[in-house]
């Protein structure tokens, strides 16, 4: 089911690119039914889910025996919300764009669904040579999808994401061969995590592979100051292409938890003080850029920086709540965020403007997005029955015990998030309308409704009953955070040596 998945968007994708591109509504129909199948695929995976911690749904074959890499895919409760909140946003995206990619509609989809399929992948992937491999691939549609359906500024956006990416690719590879040699030198060449684990690395190679995998991960996420890619990528992007692109930059989050925190357990523990400073960091920063932004998109895309990094101290509580609530946040993040880009889409095509100081007296307009987009602020916000209060609660009870002072600048955090939001919504929605802004009589369409509709749902219902997520997730993390102490436990030499880029490394 898994290899499904990955291959019905990419089937799909084949499909809508090989259509006419004069029959746009007919690309838009293929697309949106590829991603629905996907979704229904999805749903039955978390049906068939049980609430233990092992992988489960497991493929695996040889697929390049001589290096001892292979296809082997799983799901855990880790990855679980992860995959089935991709398949989730797929055919939101794809419905929210309906009446305007025109133009594009056969470029847009067949790499929106190429997206999926990577993201997915990468997700679903147990084998480290196989992550990377979709890491790359979800490097691609999205750098297309900036830079030749982007704004003004595409092509500046695009080359910076693609550089940010490729240079945190390029650490990532390195350490990938480090560990493959380190475990080839044991008798198991391997890429498989589960089997790296076993094959632990000396003191100071530990620490400059971890830091090989932090700053890729932390570049995708992104955390401060590694960020300056992602105004610029989500400004210039098609607005509805970030409701999934929210998806991309949680695999950075998800890779501390798969990947840091099982291989490089001690390391990651040594180095959790300083990336939880950048963390907060990039709470209280990406909330003050965001009070001091004019434009819509740009302000919720600061407004990401500034919910990643609850994400990411979260995770680097190294404790099971820290560990959950991060994992939380990233499924409510993703809703919210999504639901959010989706209004601005529709804002733009009413008033043909972001431009918050230019907008005013919308609600009177528009009553019912005025409606979705109160509960999607609300959310975001944190306030308590939403999905977005949980989140923050778990994190930050997770992080007060290691780094409480960190918390206290968080919460502040908090406070700022609420301000720039009510203050959006007050300029957007209220006061005076604008005379200068010819905005479109209708409200709410029945085609808008349904993609605003399942996000509405789901943010009320993860909120209220928050178990829906935490108990697939619980079991997982508390292994995974049990197999990283007994990993930290077992010595290593500390006089061994091994070859790093054919140099011996103690």
């Amino acid at each position: 089911m898994l290899t499904a998945l990955i291959v019905i968007p990419i089937l799909g994708a084949i499909v809508v690119y090989s259509m006419p591109r004069a029959n746009a509504a007919n690309v838009r129909v293929v697309a949106l039914a590829a991603a629905l199948i996907d979704l229904a695929l999805a749903v039955i995976v978390r049906a068939s889910f049980q609430p233990v911690a092992d992988l489960q749904l497991v493929e695996r074959a040889d697929w390049v025996p001589a290096l001892g890499i292979q296809y082997f895919l799983g799901v855990d409760g880790i990855s679980l919300w992860m995959v089935l909140l991709t398949a989730f946003l797929t055919p939101l995206a794809i419905g929210a764009s309906w009446p305007w990619m025109e133009e594009h509609a056969k470029e847009y989809g067949a790499l929106l669904l190429l997206l999926e399929a990577g993201v997915i992948g990468a997700f679903a992937a147990a084998d480290v040579v196989l992550f990377f491999v979709f890491w790359e691939v979800m490097l691609i549609p999205m750098y297309l999808l900036i830079g030749v359906l982007g704004g003004a500024r595409r092509v500046y956006a695009a080359f910076k994401f693609f550089i940010y990416t490729a240079v945190g690719s390029l650490l990532m590879l390195v350490g990938i061969i480090t560990l493959y040699v380190n475990a080839a030198s044991t008798g198991r060449a391997t890429f498989a995590i589960g089997d790296l684990v076993r094959t632990p690395l000396s003191g100071g190679v530990a620490t400059l592979v971890f830091l090989a995998f932090a700053l890729a991960f932390a570049i995708k996420v992104p955390i401060f100051p590694l960020h300056t890619w992602l105004p610029d990528a989500y400004t210039q992007a098609p607005i509805t292409t970030l409701v999934l692109a929210t998806m991309l930059v949680k695999v950075g989050a998800y890779g501390f938890v798969r990947f840091c925190l099982p291989l490089f357990p001690a390391t990651m523990q040594a180095n959790a003080d300083w990336i939880s400073v950048l963390a907060v960091i990039g709470i209280i920063y990406g909330a003050l850029c965001a009070i001091a932004q004019r434009d819509l998109v740009r302000m919720l895309a600061y407004s990401s920086i500034s919910h990643l990094g609850f994400i990411v101290l979260g995770i680097f509580a190294l404790n099971t709540q820290g560990v959950m609530g991060g994992l939380y946040q990233m499924v409510s993040h993703g809703l919210t965020a999504g639901m959010l880009f989706v209004i601005a889409s529709m804002l733009l095509r009413r008033t043909g403007t972001l431009d918050i100081p230019s907008l005013g007296g919308l609600a009177s307009r528009y009553p019912l997005i005025t409606a979705y987009f109160l509960l999607a602020m609300f959310a975001a916000a944190g306030v308590p029955g939403l999905s977005g209060f949980v989140g923050e609660l778990l994190t930050m009870m997770g992080a007060f015990q290691p780094h409480r002072s960190y918390v206290v600048v968080a919460a502040c955090g908090v406070v700022l998030g609420a301000i720039y939001l009510f203050w959006m919504f007050q300029r957007v929605m209220h006061g005076r309308p604008r005379t200068d802004v010819v905005a479109q009589p209708y409200d709410l369409t029945r085609r808008e409704a349904w993609v605003l509709t399942p996000l509405a749902i789901a943010i009320v219902v993860i909120g209220v009953q928050p178990d829906v997520l935490l108990g697939r997730i619980e079991s997982s993390v508390s292994a995974s955070l049990g197999q990283a102490r007994l990993v930290q436990a077992r010595p290593v030499e500390p006089n061994s040596t091994m070859l790093v880029a054919g140099v011996a490394v103690p």
